[in-house]
Parts: structure tokens; C-alpha cells; sequence
């Protein structure tokens, strides 16, 4: 039996959950009410409604897929193909914008007044510039100033950089064995190892470049919100600089930095929708394709709809557990 203690908690658990889940529920019903009107209109209409389509041959081709998919395929593996695009640009994005963000961040507090000065004009200049423009001029970057393939860059062994992306040693297991698949220029293209096309590479540094400018202000409010008096004593008990930092400020400073990091990345993975604007195969450009070979735009818009609601409720879910755990480690 549970002790008498146990149910004052668990009715106020349920007095406060109870009142979100009902509003969850009369929303979801809500959007299902509409969703219905507007599929029975449609089809009142003569317009063809519903999600079947979704099982026809999608008819058009990918140009980078981590799925094995081809035109003959259903169109919901279309989509499926373009929500890992999204994904695998997006996460990367987050992981080096948060470091690029962090290191501008500190770049400002720095006592080195030409890093200070450089980090703020970083600051300044993306921030005010639209992310559109930002990834169109590294996408022209990419395709106009790089070398032909013939003359590629070659900064490292194993590694490639010309106007056709950026080529790296691939892991691969083949009949005869395992070992690193290098790629060699051969003629007009790059045959072996791992391919990052620049379309792909234009979204990745322009989302990255955008985002940590914001994340480096994030970072620079927040360690500026810690007491002085903290730091102060810390410096007393003979600890250094660098301690100060990673035992005293950084925990403090991350009840502030973690709740305005969440709104970037989920600003970061919706903004991903933008590279439809250089042509790689995200979500929103197999959806635009998809509206083309099927006329369902009304169905099309929801699952895109559909897609980005979920990613960014997973996403804040994600990074309000990791608050919670800054919020006990910073109060102890």
C-alpha cells in the first residue's frame, strides 16, 4: 500500500496533467473535425481527397538519398527520403552551430581585445544578413569559386574539395574485406569514398553560420548573468581561470543558456525548409514535387505540417529533460 504522504503528491500530479491532457484532447479532435470537413468537401467537389496516394509510384528521382529508392517506389518512401535529409542536415547543423556559437560566445568575453572585436563584427554581420542570402552565397561560393575536378584541392590525404562537393575515406566491407574506400578523381567526377554534394554542404554552413552567431549572444548573455560574487569567491579559493569556467560559471550559466537554445534549434531544423532555394532534396522540395506528379497539395502541405510539428515537439521534449537536468545540478 502506498503511504498517506504519497497521495497529496499524485492528486496534485493529476490535478495538473489532467487539465493539459483535456485540452490535447479537445485540440486533436478539433483538428480532426476540420480535417474531415475539408476531405468531404473536397470530395463533394469531384477533387480526389485522402492519403492513398501516398501507397502510388512516387515517378520522379532523388538526387541524394540515404534510403534505397528509386521512381518506381511508393511516395510516402519519397518522403521518408526527404525527412532524413532534413535530418541529415539539420542535426549536424545544431552540433556546429552550438560549438561555432559557443567559441564566439567566449570570443566576446575575451580579454584579447582584437578576438573581442572580430567576434562581435562576426556577430553583427550574419545576424543582420537574411539566411536566404547567406545560403545562396555559399552556394555560388561552392559551385563558382572551387576548382574542376581535375584540379581539386587536396588538404589532406584521402580528401577532395571542388565544385562537386567534398569527397572523404569511406569504411567499407566488401567480398574481399574490410578497409578505408578512397576517392580518385577520374576524369569528369570522383569514383569511391564518401560524397557531400554542395548543395548539401551550402545548407549545412549557412544554417550553421546563421544560428551560432545567435547561440554565441546566448551563450555571452548567460555566463554575464552569473553573480559576480560567484566568480569572485571561486577566484578566492585559488582556482584558476579555466576552473572558474567549467566549475562555476558554465552550470550556473546554463539555467539561463538552455531554455534560448531550444528556440534556436528548433528555429535551426524549421529554417532547413529554405534549401529548397539550391535544390537539395529536404522535406519541402519532395513535397513541391510531390504536389506536381500528385495535385494532393492540400494532403502534401499536412504531412510537411505534420513532419515539422513532431520534429520540434521531440526536439523541445529533448532539451527541456537536459534543463532539467542543469536546473538540479545548478541548485545543488
Amino acid at each position: 500500500m502506498l503511504p498517506r504522504t504519497a497521495f497529496p503528491r499524485i492528486r496534485n500530479i493529476v490535478l495538473r496533467t489532467l487539465p493539459q491532457l483535456c485540452l490535447v484532447a479537445l485540440l486533436a479532435l478539433l483538428l480532426a473535425w476540420l480535417g474531415h470537413n475539408v476531405l468531404e468537401n473536397m470530395r463533394e467537389r469531384g477533387i480526389r481527397a485522402g492519403f492513398d496516394f501516398l501507397t502510388d509510384p512516387a515517378g520522379f528521382e532523388i538526387g541524394e538519398s540515404l534510403l534505397d529508392y528509386d521512381a518506381s517506389q511508393p511516395l510516402w518512401r519519397a518522403f521518408a527520403t526527404g525527412i532524413l535529409n532534413t535530418l541529415r542536415v539539420a542535426i549536424p547543423a545544431i552540433a556546429l552551430a552550438t560549438v561555432l556559437g559557443t567559441l564566439i560566445g567566449l570570443g566576446r568575453l575575451s580579454r584579447s581585445a582584437p578576438l573581442r572585436v572580430a567576434s562581435g563584427c562576426c556577430v553583427e554581420s550574419l545576424r543582420n544578413i537574411p539566411l536566404l542570402l547567406q545560403l545562396l552565397m555559399w552556394y555560388f561560393a561552392l559551385t563558382s569559386l572551387l576548382p574542376e575536378v581535375a584540379d581539386a584541392w587536396r588538404p589532406l590525404p584521402g580528401v577532395l574539395i571542388s565544385k562537386g562537393g567534398l569527397f572523404l575515406p569511406a569504411w567499407r566491407c566488401l567480398d574481399t574485406g574490410c578497409g578505408l574506400d578512397l576517392p580518385v578523381a577520374e576524369g569528369f567526377g570522383v569514383e569511391g569514398g564518401w560524397s557531400l554534394s554542395p548543395e548539401y554542404l551550402a545548407v549545412l554552413l549557412a544554417l550553421s553560420t546563421y544560428s551560432a552567431v545567435f547561440i554565441a549572444e546566448i551563450v555571452r548573455g548567460g555566463i554575464q548573468s552569473v553573480p559576480a560574487g560567484q566568480m569572485d569567491a571561486a577566484r578566492a579559493l585559488g582556482m584558476r581561470r579555466l576552473q572558474v569556467l567549467r566549475s562555476v560559471t558554465a552550470p550556473l550559466a546554463l539555467r539561463a543558456i538552455v531554455p534560448a537554445l531550444t528556440n534556436q534549434f528548433l528555429n535551426l531544423t524549421k529554417n532547413s525548409s529554405l534549401a529548397v532555394a539550391v535544390g537539395y532534396p529536404e522535406l519541402v522540395s519532395i513535397a513541391n514535387t510531390s504536389i506536381n506528379q500528385s495535385g494532393r497539395a492540400f494532403e502534401c502541405i499536412v504531412v510537411v505540417m505534420g513532419v515539422y510539428l513532431s520534429l520540434s515537439l521531440l526536439t523541445a521534449a529533448l532539451m527541456n529533460l537536459y534543463n532539467a537536468r542543469v536546473a538540479m545540478r545548478g541548485a545543488r
